[in-house]
């Protein structure tokens, strides 16, 4: 599908992509301006965002763009929870990277505890007595 593009079309979507800036300017960079004004250039760039192969090969230059960014960004963790000068930081980086490998301590604990329960209730204490004292 990336093959179907025109050199144009990859240079607005991969612009967008590594930069982030507006349609106007990928269309200036990608030479969409070239023939009347920016605004119509604009237009032109926004009707080619829509074509469903522009859209594809946009999707896949993004995955490619997360995966390279989800490699680094591993990498920085190891970093932190091995050398970060701040005990919490590495303490907080390494739950990070446990969690994310699936490691994550349970948010609650629940016990359930079979059998029976007695419970007695002593009442042979007086009206008007302390609870705790004693007639002996």
């Amino acid at each position: 599908m990336k093959d179907d593009l025109t050199n144009k079309q990859k240079a607005l979507v991969d612009t967008i992509v590594a930069t982030g800036c507006s349609i106007k300017e990928a269309a200036e960079k990608a030479g969409y301006s070239s023939k009347g004004s920016k605004e119509a250039a604009r237009v032109s760039a926004s009707r080619t965002l829509r074509l469903p192969k522009v859209q594809q090969y946009m999707q896949q230059r993004i995955a490619q763009t997360l995966g390279l960014g989800a490699v680094s960004a591993s990498k920085r963790l190891i970093e932190l929870s091995t050398g970060a000068r701040s005990e919490y930081v590495q303490l907080e980086a390494s739950r990070d990277i446990l969690d994310r490998v699936g490691l994550r301590s349970p948010d609650k604990v629940s016990h359930n505890i079979q059998g029976d329960i007695k419970i007695n209730i002593d009442l042979t204490w007086g009206v008007g007595m302390h609870p705790h004292s004693r007639i002996d």
